[in-house]
């Protein structure tokens, strides 16, 4: 429960700072959003990449006919309906949304040194739209479900992130780290939600 707790405080102070102060609020996020992406912007690159490798050497390797459950387990779906569930939860919103916008939105301010509204600009739309919305991101997705359901199904773990860094830390991800972890986690996901959420609503 103190998980839960620590998580609702926080995320309950910066809707608090939204509501009082939306001008503020709006700043200082375009400020994280804006230092984030320039100091770090090649470091996503270069993870993503990573976690795209990684996913097809466990598909492709030796380690792809590990079961996700008990070696006697058996899907409870089959993959046209995983895939379905997959599509309507995973992206919902933000497909349906920025399927169209993001490329328009590229197209008509292009980045780094590209006149708009040229084909240069049209190809360009295209890839970062590609980038973000092909197998890039299905990637991370991928590594982080893939990891709960391991943890989760095959070594009987509870459903947490904290739970999947037991390699990593042993007996100390049922302390204070492995709490952080799923603070972290917890404030992590409401965000993404509701950034998705709003951008899709606006």
């Amino acid at each position: 429960m103190l998980v839960l707790y620590v998580s609702v405080a926080i995320i309950a102070l910066f809707v608090v700072w939204g509501l009082l102060s939306p001008a503020g609020f709006g700043a200082a996020a375009s400020a994280a959003v804006t230092a984030t992406t320039t100091n770090f912007g090649w470091y996503y690159l270069l993870a993503v990449l990573a976690f795209l490798l990684f996913c097809g050497y466990l598909a492709f390797g030796r380690y792809g006919q590990i079961k996700l459950g008990k070696d006697d387990d058996e899907p409870e779906f089959t993959t046209l309906s995983w895939f379905a569930m997959l599509f309507s939860a995973g992206m919902g919103i933000g497909l349906v949304f920025w399927g169209v916008a993001e490329p328009v939105s590229h197209y008509l301010k292009p980045p780094a040194c590209i006149t708009p509204e040229t084909p240069e600009a049209a190809r360009a739309a295209l890839k970062y739209s590609f980038f973000h919305w092909g197998l890039h991101p299905w990637a991370i997705y991928s590594v982080v479900a893939l990891c709960i359901a391991y943890f989760s199904f095959r070594k009987g773990e509870p459903t947490l992130i904290s739970r999947t860094f037991r390699p990593l830390l042993g007996q100390r991800v049922e302390g204070p780290a492995g709490k952080l972890i799923d603070v972290l986690a917890i404030i992590a996901t409401v965000f993404g939600v509701a950034a998705s959420l709003g951008f899709g609503a606006l």
